[in-house]
């Protein structure tokens, strides 16, 4: 298992299956923060549910379509950034995150969708990233723009959500786009490299 610093007792690590009972009590204290916006989070009501949320995630990456990670700052699970689809064949991928109220305001999410687009373009040769965002999520479009994405268009009436269709912002950001991140010499890769064919 890989843990990645994101800045004084901040960490980005895997978030797994065996997290959910971590993950659900994470969950209870994020959702009324979340919920209008990640409607995934309504699924995760008891430690079951939070199970068949990680595990589902778990399967998709053994089938290379899916990741997702935890951000833990001093030691408690605050939030957690995702690739809710990845897809090497097309080049495509969609990066997510989700955050409690006690880790907002130190760029974690930021810091963290760094690393993942990092690892999406370098070693996985992604062509595009993508931010699909609900209308009206100012935060989440905030970390777009720091991201250096750009707003490709509005899906109108997208998504529906207890009972109301949403629109959804579609943000991207282009391989040539991605400036190529300084690290230093002794510093590893967060994430597994790609073994050659």
């Amino acid at each position: 298992m890989f843990t990645l610093p994101l800045g004084d007792t901040a960490q980005l690590r895997p978030l797994e299956p065996w997290h959910a009972q971590e993950f659900l009590a994470h969950i209870d204290r994020a959702r009324p923060h979340v919920d209008p916006w990640i409607p995934w989070a309504t699924f995760s009501t008891d430690r079951a549910s939070a199970t068949a949320v990680l595990q589902r995630y778990a399967d998709k990456q053994a089938g290379d379509a899916a990741r997702i990670y935890g951000i833990w700052l001093d030691g408690t699970l605050v939030g957690g950034v995702m690739f809710t689809r990845f897809d090497s064949a097309s080049g495509v991928c969609e990066v997510g995150c989700w955050l409690e109220a006690a880790g907002e305001g130190r760029g974690l999410v930021t810091r963290a969708c760094r690393a993942l687009l990092d690892w999406a373009f370098a070693e996985r040769g992604m062509s595009r990233a993508e931010w699909w965002v609900r209308a009206g999520n100012t935060r989440s479009v905030e970390v777009a723009r720091r991201l250096g994405m750009t707003r490709d268009g509005v899906l109108r009436k997208h998504t529906e959500y207890r009972g109301e269709r949403h629109d959804i912002e579609v943000w991207s950001v282009l391989t040539e786009e991605w400036p190529p991140r300084r690290r230093h010499p002794r510093e590893e890769y967060p994430f597994p490299r790609s073994r050659p064919n």
